[in-house]
């Protein structure tokens, strides 16, 4: 009994879709199967499998001619919890006009979406979570390429997680900057505005009403924060890496420029398709490189080594953080933007974006790494038109002699901290003094104001478990706030050194990163009232000055804390799998079994 035709023609497509003919050999050579016909659901029959997708499809209108195309997914983050992406309907509309216009299939779909001050208990907690809800759709899914819609602070890096794990054509699509606002006559923007506001407010140097004006004015658009912040940062990290389309790190959320390069980068997925062009040759050690070195230049958050050091990860190459301090000192800030200089992302933008930052730093930047529209970095900086501009500065010009972020090591850290040095006090980066301790989040907010706290301004302020596994989620609390009695005394900045992080917004003479954490019994858990603690960022030491058979008395004594509703879903595979800040807070079992090298390369 004979097949009806349509079946037939349905099992004739998809075998002509698997299995290609070799000129020489004659034998059947399988290839991956392209656009509709990715993926096709487990029935056990192929061709109902294929009829039955195609059945649902046409229920919202598509034609076969349609279907035939490659198709191009693209990760909707909208969400009305996320004002960072406020403009992902419109990025999706242009996106899906340059899928069209380059003969592709544009379909979007939704993953989670994380925005930095509505996640509970912290973005950073959800980051893997998002990670792999984006490797897993854009494998369940089919598409032949995907654009990756992301600003907010972790989801890029969380997407760029999953799809080097998933390892399609990829590209990202930044949502952009928010625009700055004005108060009083003065020009602000989010977020190192909103701590500067605070922290006047906390000294007493403004008043109530004020803080409430000014709460209005800090976010005049939707968009991410305006200063080189851990959005900013990753977007022009995202550039570095090659997986931006050029110039598309600047522009701000609310620009015709930022809608005309999300139509470009739907066109460019289309391409990249046809190419083949996938993430693992696009992503090598040499991008990290350059990324790193980017990082560096443009005094970028500390956030972005973890995010850099996770996405790395997933690709096989484990961030050597002592080769990444000596890159440091030979690379300048150039990037005159706050929290370390002065201007806006928008500023950045209207100089040139981020192909002016890396056309003053291409005699240290390997130019002959590959990006997303499949030429080299070099190609794409050959069409880099100079003009005079003051937010970039040259590399004999720059706004700080060395990288933006110091490592460091000692017998506080013995597997290493950061400092953002370029927003710190350079008085205090060469400073001891007597630890102020506190024990977690909850006794700090309890403590920091009290009248009676025993601090002083040449004091060490030490909060512990606040690591990835302490808090958990590793939170932005590293940033202390000066304990009350001090901030109105006119005090405005002190060592403060913990085992969490900061926002990229911040600024101040903060230690961070401190590894291992103490809820894993690092030597940050010992630490005591009273201690000495010496900080040379010169000498790249952090160092507790007790006694090792002290410390090791407070070991013995030392009671961990316990995990808190750990028992069950995803609170429980994080606890399980969390690595700590050196290998970027990813979960273990997503990161490859072995590393392929170490980045950056040392000197034989």
């Amino acid at each position: 009994m004979s097949m009806p035709k349509y079946v037939d023609n349905i099992i004739n497509n998809i075998v002509d879709s698997e299995i290609r003919m070799t000129d020489n050999a004659h034998k059947p050579s399988v290839v991956v199967p392209s656009g509709i016909r990715k993926g096709l659901t487990n029935y056990g029959d192929s061709g109902f499998s294929l009829f039955l997708r195609k059945a649902f499809i046409k229920g919202a209108g598509y034609t076969d001619e349609a279907l035939d195309r490659i198709i191009v997914g693209i990760a909707n983050t909208g969400s009305g919890y996320n004002p960072c992406h406020g403009n992902a309907p419109q990025l999706i509309e242009a996106v899906k006009r340059g899928v069209l216009m380059a003969g592709g299939l544009p379909i979007d779909f939704p993953t989670i979406s994380i925005a930095e001050s509505f996640s509970s208990p912290t973005s950073m907690y959800l980051r893997n979570l998002m990670s792999m809800d984006t490797e897993e759709m854009i494998r369940a899914q089919p598409m032949d390429a995907v654009v990756l819609i992301g600003g907010c602070d972790k989801t890029v890096p969380a997407q760029l997680m999953g799809a080097a794990s998933a390892n399609i054509p990829t590209v990202q699509l930044i949502t952009g900057s928010m625009l700055t606002g004005g108060h009083r006559g003065e020009r602000v923007g989010a977020c190192t505005d909103c701590r500067r506001y605070w922290g006047m407010f906390r000294g007493q140097q403004i008043d109530e009403a004020e803080i409430n004006e000014v709460n209005s004015k800090l976010v005049a658009s939707i968009g991410t924060c305006s200063v080189m912040g851990t959005a900013s940062t990753m977007a022009c990290l995202g550039e570095a890496l090659g997986i931006v389309m050029p110039g598309g790190a600047s522009p701000p959320a609310v620009t015709a420029d930022r809608i005309r390069i999300a139509e470009l980068t739907g066109k460019q997925a289309v391409q990249m398709a046809r190419d083949g062009l996938t993430p693992d040759k696009i992503l090598t050690a040499k991008a990290f490189e350059n990324a790193l070195r980017v990082l560096l230049a443009i005094g970028g958050s500390t956030n972005g080594i973890i995010h850099l050091t996770a996405i790395a990860g997933r690709m096989g190459f484990e961030i050597d953080l002592e080769a990444f301090d000596r890159m440091s000192r030979e690379t300048p800030v150039l990037v005159d933007l706050k929290p370390s200089g002065q201007f806006y992302m928008e500023d950045l933008h209207f100089a040139g974006g981020m192909p002016t930052v890396l056309r003053e730093l291409r005699p240290l930047l390997h130019l002959d790494a590959l990006t997303v529209t499949g030429r080299t970095l070099g190609e794409e900086l050959d069409e880099v038109a100079p003009f005079a501009q003051h937010v970039v500065r040259s590399i004999a010009d720059p706004i700080y002699p060395v990288g933006g972020i110091a490592f460091l090591r000692g017998n506080l850290a013995p597997e290493g901290a950061i400092i953002k040095q370029s927003a710190a006090n350079p008085v205090l980066m060469e400073h001891e003094g007597r630890a102020v301790v506190f024990e977690n989040s909850e006794d700090m907010a309890n403590r920091i104001d009290d009248p009676a706290l025993d601090v002083n301004a040449d004091d060490v302020l030490v909060l512990k478990n606040i690591g990835p596994l302490g808090a958990p989620g590793m939170p932005e609390a590293g940033y202390l706030p000066i304990p009350k009695k001090l901030a109105r005394a006119g005090v405005k900045d002190m060592v403060r050194i913990s085992d969490g992080r900061m926002s990229g917004t911040a600024a101040g003479t903060i230690v961070l990163h401190v590894t291992p954490e103490a809820a894993l019994g690092g030597p940050l858990a010992l630490v005591q009232n009273g201690d000495r603690i010496r900080l040379s960022v010169s000498a790249r030491s952090l160092e507790l000055l007790v006694s090792a058979d002290e410390l090791v008395r407070r070991r013995e004594a030392l009671v961990l804390p316990k995990p808190v509703d750990a028992e069950r879903g995803y609170r429980r595979l994080f606890f399980e799998q969390i690595t700590q800040a050196d290998k970027g807070c990813d979960f273990e079992f997503l990161r490859p079994p072995t590393m392929i090298a170490r980045v950056p390369a040392r000197d034989e």
